[in-house]
């Protein structure tokens, strides 16, 4: 029976230790760091992940602040009110929930974003600076998933890793985190696809096997071989009238038969996701250290 990754523990001593980190800033007079989100309609899934962002910069003494823009904003309007946000210079950093309206063109409001402030590590600056083994801001899924298996000292070294799915958000980039020198790395990396012809044959030999392909229990049992570490980005509503809500979570793992077989193993929920959202919270605290690094202990109110 496998280990689980408790991505809710982990999550929970990381935010503990942002919290400690900014009571002793403001200790010394300094302002809290100030995290933003930028949420455009009302997509439910949106609206709760930024309420949720929001629960978590007070937790651990940030000021959040919240720009809400109806969905008939224009892309013009919608770049103006980032140009604000990037001027701000009592803001570190700021997110713009996605999925945007189709009217509007994710790429260009992506680049419009400062890299500095670019805490979800989106903008093409960070991620050429991550490829390339730069400090940069890690898109904050992929940071929760090196993070998490560095917390719980997963062995990495030469290990053969099969990363199932090819997203700019999280394929890819953990494509290059577990292939990178250092640890968590050092990795000889596989990435698989829709288009990957027998992929089973692929995660069979893999020691860790990370999928984030949104396809509810794509990842059975007779697909991993015994003691390997599975992480399990996928998170799919599934209708289901005999539940209270009318549906349950699922991941791309089908985890009571790969719980079996697998030496660690994250649950959804309760694994990837939390530290998604704890990685945002670093990232936040790394732009503020980052923007002051030049005055002692931060920026006097």
């Amino acid at each position: 029976m496998a280990q689980i990754l408790n991505g809710n523990f982990i999550s929970k001593q990381l935010k503990e230790e942002i919290k400690q980190e900014v009571a002793q800033w403001t200790a010394k007079g300094y302002r809290p760091p100030h995290l933003a989100a930028v949420l455009v309609g009302e997509n439910g899934a949106s609206v709760t992940y930024v309420n949720n962002k929001i629960k978590d910069c007070h937790a651990v003494g940030f000021k959040s602040s919240l720009v809400k823009l109806d969905d008939s904003v224009t892309e013009q309007e919608l770049i103006g009110e980032i140009k604000k946000l990037n001027a701000d210079t009592e803001l570190d950093g700021f997110i713009v929930q996605l999925p945007l309206p189709k009217h509007i063109d994710q790429e260009r409001v992506i680049l419009a974003i400062d890299p500095s402030k670019d805490v979800d590590g989106f903008h093409p600056e960070n991620f050429g600076k991550m490829a390339l083994d730069m400090e940069s801001f890690l898109s904050a899924t992929p940071f929760g998933i090196i993070t998490l298996l560095e917390r719980y000292n997963i062995s990495t070294e030469g290990k053969d890793v099969v990363v199932v799915g090819r997203s700019r958000i999280v394929g890819k980039p953990m494509s290059l985190l577990m292939g990178r020198k250092g640890y968590p790395g050092n990795s000889t990396v596989t990435t698989v696809h829709t288009h990957t012809r027998n992929l089973e044959e692929y995660t069979r030999r893999a020691d860790i096997v990370i999928t984030a392909l949104g396809v509810p229990h794509f990842l059975k049992a007779d697909m991993i071989k015994v003691g390997a570490v599975v992480v399990d980005v996928g998170i799919t509503r599934v209708e289901d009238a005999s539940k209270e809500k009318g549906f349950y979570l699922a991941g791309d793992v089908d985890f009571e038969e790969v719980e079996k077989k697998a030496a660690w193993i994250t649950p959804v929920p309760g694994g990837v996701g939390p530290m998604t959202r704890a990685m945002l919270l670093k990232n936040s605290m790394l732009a503020y250290t980052r923007r002051f690094k030049s005055v002692e202990g931060g920026v006097k109110v």
